[in-house]
């Protein structure tokens, strides 16, 4: 019998305040439903991994590709996202900022719980019927390769929404004042009503809107401590439904389409390798041999964290994807040297900002398909500045830890350097492998995930002889839960970033850039503070689609290298996206590691000036991106 592992960190705690006991029929009825969302979550992810795999094998090993693997991959998928995001519900898991709950008086505390809970559901009722009829709508489509209707995948959204509103409901019965539940729905109600009676005067207000809705409504409900997948679907409701003549039915197509790419599939497959590569003791050997080499330096194993992800980053075309690769790894072993949690997450955070530029990088192919730069020539150009950041994450390291008095190890032989490299070689030949297999076209960035878990499992077993098959199941409903949360994060922010390009923002920022004083030096300048905003909203690549034709132009018109305007873009982006209270790449790296977001407010403002200050520097020196050009 194998030992249960140290968690990374406690699971962020569900809402407090709750009456019912644990035998009573509400408690009850919670539990049922958790049977019936975490079974299917973990089998949908089993299935998954079972569909990829295969169809890897029969394309590379048979030559004879199963033509209907993707759209059944893609089926699955939504499902599982749907399935995964009611278990995070039921476990309290979707990602809140509570840096000001947590300040707060019990009461006040309670009430913003409360507050959490009210506005999910008030997010779900709205979307209810409009899930329902964009279901019924995608009756008629037919998957071809399958040859059956594409309401089995899109069933999905209703379903989902239904269930975590049940479990919402019941978390408001069993609230123990339940005068004060009652009060704090009909407080919602009024306002919601409030707002609909305003709609002629919001509506003539124009773009004035989206610093009320996605900057105010925003703020105030992630600051409050509602769920940011929520906050920012209510918000992009809001503004659709009040100040647009667009039905807010649209925002369930633009939630699909954001949570259906099938990249981003690599997320769970990513989030189930990281969990067996602990369980298998893979983990316990790259850290044993990363300790004698490096656990002799303060702050050693951050400086591993910034390269291990520089290392994995692009294998799997998502940054969640590749944080949820390292960190369960690392983090552990970094926690039981004194590393703060807080600081762990804010680095990870920083470091997924840190590699945005390295290939195959998703965006980098972005730009280059819509505004015809070499792919090659961005590949070649994003090495260097992703080594530039990585110094300057490195500088901020150092600054923290010199005085340090954190656990470090006496520096070993280098015998026993060998050794543990000995023993950890098929572990760390994992990444190669990962990697080896996406350049050689064995498998796509989705697929290759699947390559590592088979890869993982034999290591597991036939080398180092661990593998709990007990642990397995926690572990895909662990993998279903935390993919959820993340996937609902990111279909919202799809949602809200349609909103965005609907409004005709993205070309009056091109004008307004058009006519800026200071020639390139300014552009650069702007461009940097601008993108850091886009790239905490719309994500790198719908704002690449959204302003790379309108702005990378500009740039070679007052003489700006397309590389390195491509780089100081993408990186700004970056930044955005990685950066609280609005990144949602934040929010992955919180979820993933299983930290609350408000734990790495504070210690990631260094990191992100640090990143900031590289950017400024490969803005300023064109070398960094162009050196190794042809």
């Amino acid at each position: 019998m194998h030992s249960q592992p140290q968690a990374i960190v406690a699971p962020i705690p569900e809402f407090p305040g709750r009456a019912a006991s644990p035998t009573s029929w509400l408690a009850q009825c919670e539990k049922f439903l958790g049977y019936l969302t975490e079974i299917p979550a973990a089998l949908l992810v089993l299935a998954e991994i079972c569909v990829l795999f295969a169809g890897v094998t029969s394309r590379y090993l048979f030559h004879t590709p199963i033509i209907w693997a993707d759209e059944l991959a893609s089926l699955l998928f939504l499902w599982l996202a749907m399935f995964g995001a009611v278990v995070a519900f039921r476990r309290g898991s979707h990602m809140r900022m509570t840096a000001f709950v947590d300040k707060a008086s019990p009461g006040t505390r309670s009430r913003l719980d409360l507050l959490a809970v009210v506005a999910a559901l008030t997010y779900l009722v709205l979307i209810a019927h409009p899930a329902y009829e964009f279901a019924v709508d995608e009756m008629m489509v037919t998957l071809p390769a399958m040859d059956i209707s594409n309401v089995w995948r899109a069933a999905a959204i209703p379903v989902g929404v239904v269930l975590i509103m049940a479990m919402a409901l019941l978390r408001l019965a069993s609230f123990a004042d339940r005068k004060l539940a009652a009060s704090m729905i009909l407080a919602v109600a009024l306002l919601v009503g409030a707002l609909i009676a305003l709609q002629p005067v919001l509506a003539s207000l124009g773009n004035l809107n989206l610093l009320i809705f996605f900057v105010g409504v925003v703020g105030l409900l992630v600051f409050s401590g509602v769920p940011i997948a929520f906050a920012f679907g209510l918000a992009t409701l809001g503004y659709i439904g009040l100040t647009t003549p667009t039905p807010v039915g649209v925002v369930i197509g633009r939630m699909d389409e954001g949570m259906s790419h099938l990249i981003l599939l690599s997320v769970p497959m990513f989030v189930f390798l990281g969990l067996l590569i602990e369980m298998t003791a893979m983990a316990k050997a790259m850290v044993d041999f990363l300790a004698s080499l490096l656990g002799h330096i303060k702050g050693g194993l951050s400086y591993v964290l910034i390269a291990a992800m520089y290392l994995v980053s692009g294998i799997s075309g998502s940054k969640a994807a590749d944080m949820a690769a390292v960190a369960p790894v690392l983090f552990p072993e970094m926690k039981r040297r004194g590393a703060k949690e807080g600081d762990m997450v804010a680095l990870l955070s920083a470091s997924g900002a840190q590699t945005e530029t390295i290939p195959p990088s998703l965006v980098l192919i972005t730009i280059g398909s819509v505004t015809g730069i070499s792919i090659a020539d961005l590949f070649t150009g994003g090495l260097v500045p992703g080594v530039v950041l990585a110094i300057m994450l490195s500088l901020v390291v150092w600054w923290r830890y010199r005085s340090s008095s954190q656990a470090v190890d006496r520096k070993a032989a280098w015998r026993v350097v060998g050794k543990t490299l000995l023993i950890a070689a098929p572990a760390l030949a994992l990444p190669f492998v990962i990697r080896a297999a996406v350049i050689e076209g064995v498998a796509t960035a989705t697929e290759v995930s699947t390559i590592g878990i088979v890869y993982s499992v034999c290591v597991g077993l036939f080398i180092y002889r661990k593998f709990d098959w007990r642990r397995v199941g926690p572990a895909l409903i662990e993998t279903a839960s935390l993919s959820g949360a993340i996937l609902l994060i990111i279909g919202a922010a799809t949602g809200m970033a349609w909103a965005l390009t609907q409004s005709g923002f993205s070309r009056q920022l091109a004008d307004v850039m058009t006519h800026l004083p200071g020639g390139a030096a300014g552009f650069l300048a702007v461009s940097i503070v601008a993108f850091i905003v886009l790239g905490s909203v719309l994500e790198g690549i719908p704002a690449i689609v959204l302003f790379g034709p309108l702005l990378f132009p500009i740039a070679k018109q007052l003489g700006i290298h397309d590389v390195q305007y491509a780089m100081v873009v993408v990186l700004s982006m970056g930044i955005g996206l990685f950066a609280p209270p609005f990144g949602v790449g934040y929010y992955a790296a919180c979820a993933i590691s299983r930290i609350s977001p408000s734990e790495g407010l504070k210690p990631i403002a260094g990191y992100m000036l640090a990143l900031l200050a590289g950017t400024i520097l490969i803005a300023v020196f064109p070398w960094f991106s162009i050196g190794f050009l042809g």
